[in-house]
């Protein structure tokens, strides 16, 4: 006999047993046939992620090489990056992340009922990015002091021997990554689940802790700087937009949306 296995376009992304049950009279035979993975299709139109254009889909889901820039607003430097979302075992990974999440560990079963809404895996994965929340997250962040018993970020090239390290480090945080680093890594993870992602660099960018539209300074008197203000403004910042629908919000916010893996506050 043949099979053709036809999917919901909204069915929870992952891992499926497929199990073959032959009644006959009242008896029962049940045969294990093996395992198939779902992921998003942004092929298909019913799909939240669904992208209209191929070029696009070529790009944002296909695409195993891009550029990351990095820099200063009057130095932009361009630096390759390797995706490599198809590459060997890291479909497992991927997976294996949406496992170990706080998020599948304090409730399994609605964690793994949400996994076919791309927001709510967009969100788990950008916690997962980063392991500064102590939950087992790919890599830990460090903007300062020395580098010399780890990895120093700047000489990352690529997402898959991150991916692998954390892996064969029994899913211990990889040292170190910033802002570019977390960013590659989670466009790996996304695109290989099948969400189209891109990455979006900003030069003199703003960190507005309190919300308040503006980035505080202080002085005394004497007109000396205070070191009491939390806000702060960065040469440059590296996050993703990925694509998908947002029923929750109207049709008008449908397209691209911001996810930041870079842990320089938690996001609860």
């Amino acid at each position: 006999m043949n099979f053709t296995i036809s999917s919901p376009a909204n069915a929870v992304i992952g891992r499926y047993n497929l199990t073959l049950q032959v009644t006959s009279g009242n008896k029962i035979f049940s045969r294990f046939l093996g395992q198939f993975v779902l992921l998003f299709n942004p092929w298909c139109p019913g799909d939240d992620v669904y992208m209209a254009n191929e070029n696009e889909r070529q790009e944002y889901v296909l695409n195993e090489n891009g550029i990351i820039f990095v820099g200063n607003a009057k130095y932009i430097e361009a630096r390759g990056w390797y995706y490599g979302q198809f590459q060997d075992h890291l479909l497992n990974i991927c997976l294996t992340m949406l496992d170990l999440s706080l998020y599948y560990r304090q409730n399994p079963a609605i964690d793994v009922s949400q996994r076919g809404d791309p927001k709510y895996v967009g969100r788990v994965i950008s916690s997962m990015i980063n392991g500064n929340d102590n939950d087992n997250g790919v890599l830990l962040g460090k903007w300062q002091g020395s580098f010399h018993s780890h990895e120093n970020p700047s000489r990352w090239d690529g997402s898959v021997v991150i991916l692998q390290k954390w892996r064969q480090d029994n899913y211990k945080p990889v040292q170190y990554g910033q802002c570019w680093v977390f960013a590659g890594v989670m466009c790996t993870v996304l695109r290989c689940l099948g969400i189209p992602t891109r990455l979006v660099s900003n030069f003199n960018s703003a960190h507005d802790v309190d919300r308040n539209l503006s980035i505080d300074k202080y002085y005394d008197s004497s007109g000396k700087s205070l070191n009491i203000g939390k806000d702060s403004t960065w040469d440059y910042h590296v996050w993703n937009e990925s694509w998908f629908i947002r029923p929750d919000l109207g049709t008008s916010y449908n397209g691209w949306q911001v996810l930041d893996a870079t842990p320089q506050e938690q996001s609860k």
